[in-house]
C-alpha cells in the first residue's frame, strides 16, 4: 500500500487550480512510474435507527482484511484473462492505460415540486440524523473525525424518480468520450450507464478493475443539488450539519491550514460553506462489484478571483438492502465500510433508500463492500466551500 500525499494541477474545468490529494493506492496503479501518479476517484468539477454498526457475521459480508487481498494477488487471474466488466468491455475501455476522458449531461427538466419542502410525496417520512460514535465502536482511533448519517432525506419514491432522471440525462449519442490511449467507443451501446474509472487529473481516466468496478453516470445539476441540501437542513439534522460545516477556521483534521516555508509557520484559512458541488456522480454496483479502501480526495476551483475547495463528502443511498429492510430488498452486501489502515476493523454503513451519509474528506479511510446478490445505487457529490480568509501563525499560535 502506498499513501500519495501531494498537488497536482487539473485542467478539466476552467480555472482550475492545484488539487489536494491524499489518497491510499494500490502499487498495480502506479504501473512503475518513478513519480506517482495523483488519483482521486471522482471526476472534476465543473465550474459552477443507528446506522453505523460494528462488523457483524451474520451479515454475510467479508471481513475486512479480505478488502485488502487484491494488494497481495494478481488480479487477472491469469495472464490472459480480462478482468473487465461486461459494461466495460461493450466501450471497449482498456485496462490499466491512461485515457482522456470527457463528460457531457444534458438539460433536464426537473418538476418544480420535486424534492420539495412544501409537498413532500405520501412515503415520506421525518429526517433523522445519527453521528457516528467512534469511540463505541471499532474504530475509536477515528473520534474527532466527523461522519454523519441522515435517514428519510428522500423517500423510496424520489429515489427512484431520482435514478430515471439521471438515466434521461446521458445523452446517448454523446456518451463518455474515450479519447487517446482507448480502443474507442461502443457504437451500439444501449445502456445509460459508463464504467466506472479513476481519475488521474489533467483529464485522464485510467481503467482499474481490481480496484474499482462499477458503473457511473455524471449529471451536473444545481438545481437538485440545492434541493436536496434543504432536505438535508430539516429540524435536528440541519443544526449538526450546521453548526460542524457552516464555517471551517483553521480546522487541522479537515486540513483548513496549511504549512509555509521552514520556520513553521502556518496559513491559518478560514472556509464558508457556499453550495454542493453541482455534479453528482451516480454509481451502480452489480454481484461482484466494489470499491476497495481509500481517503477521498478533495479539488479546488477558482472562479472570478474567487477560490473554493471541498472538504466533506455527501454520499446519498438510493435503493433498500436487506441488512436494513429485511427480505423484501433485493441487495444484499455494498456497505460503506470505514476501516482500519490495517484492514482489521470496520464499521459499516448499510445503503437504505433515501439515507445521506456526510463524512469529511481528510483521515477517513473506507470503502465500498462487494455487492453480493443484487443491484446498489447511489450517488455522490461534495460540499464546496469559500476561502475568506488566511493569515499566518506561528505552530505555537495554531496549537492553542
Amino acid at each position: 500500500m502506498v499513501l500519495i500525499c501531494l498537488r497536482y494541477k487539473c485542467h478539466n474545468y476552467p480555472g482550475a487550480s492545484s488539487l489536494n490529494i491524499a489518497e491510499q493506492i494500490p502499487p498495480r496503479l502506479l504501473n512503475g512510474h518513478t513519480t506517482p501518479l495523483a488519483i482521486f476517484h471522482s471526476p472534476s468539477s465543473p465550474p459552477r435507527t443507528p446506522a453505523a454498526t460494528s462488523q457483524d457475521p451474520s451479515k454475510n459480508r467479508p471481513p475486512a482484511s479480505k478488502m485488502f487481498d487484491f494488494l497481495s494477488q494478481n488480479p487477472f487471474g491469469g495472464e490472459d484473462a480480462d478482468p473487465r466488466s461486461a459494461n466495460a468491455r461493450l466501450h471497449n475501455i482498456p485496462e490499466g492505460k491512461l485515457v482522456h476522458m470527457t463528460y457531457a449531461s444534458k438539460d433536464v427538466a426537473v418538476a418544480p415540486d420535486f424534492l420539495s419542502l412544501a409537498a413532500p410525496p405520501p412515503d415520506a417520512k421525518p429526517v433523522t440524523i445519527t453521528p457516528i460514535d467512534w469511540a463505541s465502536t471499532s474504530l475509536p482511533g477515528n473520534e474527532g473525525r466527523f461522519a454523519v448519517v441522515l435517514d428519510n432525506v428522500l423517500s423510496p419514491s424520489e429515489c427512484a424518480a431520482l435514478v430515471r432522471l439521471a438515466e434521461s440525462s446521458v445523452d446517448m449519442t454523446r456518451m463518455p468520450s474515450a479519447g487517446a490511449g482507448a480502443t474507442g467507443g461502443a457504437t451500439d451501446a444501449t445502456d445509460a450507464w459508463y464504467p466506472a474509472m479513476v481519475n488521474a487529473g489533467n483529464g485522464l481516466e485510467v481503467l482499474e478493475s481490481s480496484y474499482r468496478n462499477s458503473d457511473r453516470i455524471v449529471w451536473d445539476c444545481q438545481e437538485v443539488v440545492d434541493r436536496l441540501w434543504a432536505r438535508c437542513l430539516q429540524g435536528r439534522a440541519g443544526e449538526v450539519l450546521r453548526e460542524r460545516m457552516d464555517v471551517l477556521d483553521g480546522d487541522e483534521q479537515l486540513g483548513a491550514w496549511k504549512r509555509k516555508g521552514p520556520d513553521h509557520r502556518f496559513v491559518r484559512q478560514r472556509w464558508l460553506f457556499s453550495r454542493l458541488n453541482q455534479r453528482m456522480r451516480f454509481l451502480r454496483y452489480g454481484p461482484g462489484q466494489f470499491f476497495r479502501p481509500h481517503c477521498d480526495g478533495s479539488y479546488s476551483e477558482k472562479v472570478d478571483d474567487k477560490v473554493f475547495k471541498t472538504f466533506f463528502t455527501l454520499h446519498l443511498y438510493l435503493n433498500d438492502s436487506v441488512a436494513e429492510a429485511g427480505e423484501e430488498a433485493e441487495l444484499v452486501g455494498g456497505a460503506t465500510s470505514f476501516v482500519s489502515n490495517d484492514g482489521k476493523n470496520k464499521v459499516d454503513v448499510d445503503p437504505k433508500a433515501g439515507r445521506v451519509l456526510v463524512f469529511q474528506h481528510s483521515r477517513l479511510y473506507h470503502c465500498g463492500d462487494d455487492v453480493v446478490e443484487g443491484t446498489k445505487y447511489t450517488m455522490r457529490t461534495d460540499a464546496m466551500y469559500e476561502l475568506v480568509d488566511q493569515r499566518e501563525e506561528s505552530e505555537t499560535e495554531v496549537q492553542r
